[in-house]
């Protein structure tokens, strides 16, 4: 069977970057930021991610344009013979279910953000009033599956219609109409009274709030946002990879997404922090940023209806972005392992899915007394856990060792390939880094990992 390719370059792009982008950029990255000092954080950011996320994206790209398979067949159409290689292709199928069984939840709850926020549920109530309407979405089982089976629904009907005419046109519109309305949102968001002191706290490096949050936890916490920003390590960007032709050199698409990702990141700070500022919200309010925090904004806001619904719009649009990206990578690997055609690859996985997917809605409801990572957890954090914490870094670590090791494909082999068409390539003087300084830092973040998740 003749291997499915976009029909451009901006399509590869767009899906190289819809699959990054996601609620690690406009959910976490804001958060991580407020807590981390503002300014020096996102310069330290910025660092790691041409330090890790680059090189690791490459090699990513490479391997499955070489390969010209989906990451459970790709290992061994390069591997040595007798080689092991292949063997991760299996865990990296199986971390793309994993990451789809919570991360479609998440998709669900903006969704129903976006819908409430419209229909003015939201309008009248407070702080408290937020908070309570935020905990009782979370008690209602059937209300949270019917919205999971709507994000799981629209995978399954843009991925059957075909690579080219589905995802990657469905891709092309979305992702436009997210990055016109992050810049919409921006520029009104900075526009706010008080919004200039916003701007300073996110955009400039303060050493004073450096020294009182700790460098070390700065600079820690910048690594790991910078490298899990891009979803490497379970192939998720590999089968995009085989999706292309030669034309283009890969570190310079790999640079090109990760400015994408990078940009919407940022400008989600840009839309929370002078809109805190404004507001007098506590920029270092974690997780219920988004959730709580910035509903009880937008009610203040002078059209507020308005431009809550045009932000949830754009985080729906983020999480749903990376759900297609996602969900396309189980149905290549599914047909390359048991020769079915699109379509009813499509509908088994989302069928599939919806099932696996119901251990996480329960997990806030009626199996909440489940809390395998201790007091308070609950079945996503697990599985958040195994993804981000094990499966990213160990698989990023695989392909790195894959590309570099002669035991493997080989530097040679990388190189060459990388380095085929136009634009930025893999220079010699990289192969040491790449070779002995990047497993270091990947094996420093998976410890770093294990570290925070049980001490």
């Amino acid at each position: 069977m003749q291997r499915e390719r976009l029909g451009s370059r901006l399509g590869f792009l767009l899906l190289s970057a819809g699959c990054a982008i996601g609620i690690g950029n406009v959910w976490k990255f804001p958060y991580m930021a407020g807590q981390n000092g503002g300014g020096a954080f996102v310069l330290i950011y910025m660092l790691f991610l041409v330090l890790l996320g680059v090189p690791v994206l490459t090699m990513e790209f490479a391997v499955g344009r070489a390969g010209q398979k989906s990451p459970v067949k790709v290992y061994k159409e390069l591997e040595p013979k007798g080689s092991k290689w292949h063997l991760h292709g299996y865990a990296a199928f199986a971390g793309n279910y994993l990451l789809l069984m919570f991360y479609t939840s998440v998709a669900g709850w903006l969704l129903q953000y976006f819908v409430n926020t419209a229909a003015g549920t939201f309008e009248d109530l407070d702080a408290a009033g937020i908070r309570s309407a935020y905990d009782e979405m979370l008690t209602r089982p059937g209300t949270l599956l019917v919205f999971v089976g709507i994000v799981i629904g629209l995978a399954v009907l843009v991925c059957s219609i075909g690579l080219e005419k589905g995802l990657e046109r469905i891709t092309k519109w979305m992702m436009s109409a997210l990055l016109i309305i992050i810049m919409i949102l921006s520029v009104n968001s900075m526009l706010l009274d008080s919004g200039a002191e916003g701007l300073r706290f996110y955009l400039l490096p303060d050493g004073n709030r450096m020294r009182e949050v700790g460098v070390g936890k700065i600079i820690v916490g910048a690594m790991n946002q910078a490298f899990f920003t891009l979803s490497v390590g379970i192939g998720s960007m590999a089968i995009f990879g085989s999706y292309i032709g030669k034309e283009r050199a890969l570190m310079g698409e790999a640079v090109r997404v990760a400015v994408l990702d990078t940009f919407v990141a940022v400008a989600s700070g840009l839309i929370i922090f002078p809109a805190c500022m404004a507001y007098g919200v506590q920029v270092d309010s974690g997780k219920s940023l988004i959730f709580i925090t910035l509903p009880n904004i937008f009610n203040h806001l002078s059209g507020g209806r308005i431009w809550g619904s045009l932000f949830f719009v754009f985080m729906s649009f983020a999480a749903l972005s990376t759900v297609l990206a996602v969900f396309e990578n189980l149905v290549s690997c599914t047909m390359d392992l048991f020769g079915l055609k699109r379509r009813a690859a499509c509908l088994i996985n989302g069928a599939l899915l919806f099932i696996l997917s119901v251990p996480c809605v329960l997990g806030f409801n009626v199996w909440k007394r489940i809390q395998p990572m201790g007091a308070d957890s609950n079945i996503m954090d697990l599985e958040d856990f195994i993804v981000s914490n094990l499966l990213l870094p160990l698989g990023s670590l695989i392909f790195v060792l894959f590309c570099t090791c002669r035991y493997g494909w080989g530097w040679k082999n990388f190189m060459a390939e990388a380095n085929e068409g136009k634009g930025i390539k893999v220079a010699g003087w990289m192969r040491g880094y790449m070779t002995f300084a990047l497993p270091v830092l990947l094996v420093g973040i998976f410890l770093i990992g294990l570290y925070n998740a049980f001490v």
